[in-house]
């Protein structure tokens, strides 16, 4: 299976298993980055019992920054990957799922008192740019509860270079958190 073109099997196996694991622990799920929605169908179907949470602009990817920037990564263009809030939310009916709370905006729009769960267990981060997952970072781990993990995709993608970069500063700035790699995907505990 492979799951929005974007997320190679083995990085779904582990995205699973480290969701599985976070079973026992306080809090719901968020996706910052959902896309089509494909990822956000296999995490629903473990049955945690967890709200989750989606988070997407649905227009597309943004304009780069200059961390962004990479020789490899030209086909990462502003506006591609541009997915539909509904044909998502009919995704979840089809598969007679429970219906997620997914919040349409870009990631630095969102109000963390009104858009966020008050605890999160589990937070899977794949916004593609420096930008995107730095914000995402800073709103998603002051929410984060005890034995909860954070996993952000594309740290090891070299045609998205912003992705680790933004995680690198983040860890850089706040010694309580813990980093391993798995397959290209940070794995961040407390």
């Amino acid at each position: 299976m492979r799951v929005e073109k974007q997320i190679e099997d083995r990085q779904l196996k582990i995205i699973l298993e480290l969701l599985e694991k976070c079973r026992t622990v306080s809090g719901d799920i968020v996706e910052f980055g959902c896309y089509e929605g494909d990822t956000s169908l296999a995490m629903a179907k473990l049955k945690l019992g967890k709200i989750l949470w989606l988070y997407d602009s649905f227009e597309g990817l943004p304009e780069k920054s200059v961390a962004d920037f990479s020789s490899i990564g030209n086909n990462f263009q502003t506006g591609e990957l541009k997915a539909s809030k509904n044909a998502v939310m009919k995704r979840f009916l089809h598969a007679s799922l429970p219906k997620p709370i997914i919040k349409k905006a870009w990631f630095d729009e969102l109000d963390t008192e009104r858009d966020l769960p008050n605890e999160i267990a589990f937070a899977l981060l794949d916004g593609d740019y420096y930008e995107s997952i730095k914000v995402s970072l800073r709103i998603v781990a002051p929410k984060m509860t005890k034995g909860g993990i954070i996993v952000v995709h594309d740290y090891r993608n070299e045609a998205l270079p912003g992705a680790a970069k933004a995680v690198d500063e983040f860890l850089t700035n706040d010694a309580m958190w813990k980093m391993n790699v798995v397959e290209g995907l940070a794995v961040i505990k407390k």
